[in-house]
């Protein structure tokens, strides 16, 4: 049954699914959504008491449940400065050392960070030999994205691909699935140095946001986009405190986050299969920079 599963990703049409299933999230279409949105928590088991809107008649479309807030104080954020926050709710998918520039997927199968990165081999230098953690947002999940510490936005890319489920079962079967599915890269100077959150594509996702820009993807235009963002004393300057939203999925996905060698180190606790919360601690902060948040100008 798992080959059949794996062998239907390759043969369906992943892109035609993806953007019928983000029309119908986007309609509001009455007694059926709310009938959809009611099948969805009680299958999944969505713990709308945490939701900021606990009754399913607040939401109008399908999305807009599917992003719902969460009550304050819910996601309490891991307190001192050199404590780095879990970005999603969700579960460890990976994480551990960046061998070189081998990150682990799954047992026996790795993708490298020039991949990742859409062959941006001055970026991947840049977290050699460094730390990454992997978070996949199940259906259930919460699915806004936050920041693991405090960072200004140097650059966002936006690398097209394909749209393979991001589940466990796929992530230990489909090669270089990270590397080869659509996804948004965000660089940010932290007091660390760089640090990069990567929001991953898949099937049946309608659409990826940020707080930033809005909605990224779609459209699908098939080639890679890149934005850069002013330095912090310049307008416009985009800085995030730990905690805050970055982004948000529109059905569930992956998140990554990589560090450069020898800055963090990840919480012990935390291993493959980890239920992760929001907020609670990630790791911490080993190595400051001693640079400013303009460090990063490629």
């Amino acid at each position: 049954m798992d080959k059949l599963k794996i062998k239907l990703q390759y043969l369906l049409p992943k892109l035609w699914l993806t953007q019928l299933a983000g029309w119908f999230a986007n309609k509001k279409a009455g007694a059926i959504t709310q009938f959809v949105i009611k099948a969805f928590a009680k299958a999944y088991k969505v713990d709308m008491n945490e939701a900021k809107d606990s009754q399913f008649q607040a939401y109008s479309t399908f999305n807009e449940f599917f992003i719902r807030a969460l009550k304050d104080g819910v996601r309490p954020i891991v307190e001192g400065n050199d404590k780095l926050a879990l970005p999603a709710d969700g579960a460890v998918s990976q994480l551990g050392l960046i061998q070189d520039d081998q990150i682990l997927q799954a047992k026996g199968h790795h993708y490298t960070l020039e991949a990742l990165l859409a062959g941006n081999f001055m970026l991947a230098d840049k977290f050699r030999n460094g730390q990454f953690i992997t978070t996949y947002l199940s259906p259930r999940d919460y699915h806004r994205v936050h920041m693991p510490c405090d960072g200004l936005l140097k650059e966002m890319i936006y690398v097209p691909g394909d749209l393979f489920s991001v589940n466990p079962l796929t992530a230990a079967n489909v090669p270089n699935l990270f590397a080869r599915n659509e996804r948004i890269i965000c660089l940010f100077e932290t007091q660390f140095g760089p640090m990069i959150q990567i929001l991953v594509g898949a099937t049946i996702v309608g659409s990826i946001e940020t707080i930033w820009c809005g909605m990224v993807t779609p459209p699908r235009e098939g080639i890679i986009k890149r934005w850069t963002y002013p330095q912090a004393d310049k307008a416009g300057a985009i800085f995030l405190k730990k905690g805050e939203e970055m982004g948000r999925f529109k059905l569930g996905s992956t998140v990554i986050n990589l560090f450069p060698e020898n800055t963090v180190q990840l919480n012990k606790d935390l291993m493959n299969g980890s239920v992760t919360l929001m907020g609670e601690q990630l790791g911490s902060i080993i190595n400051v920079a001693g640079n400013d948040a303009n460090a990063i100008s490629e």
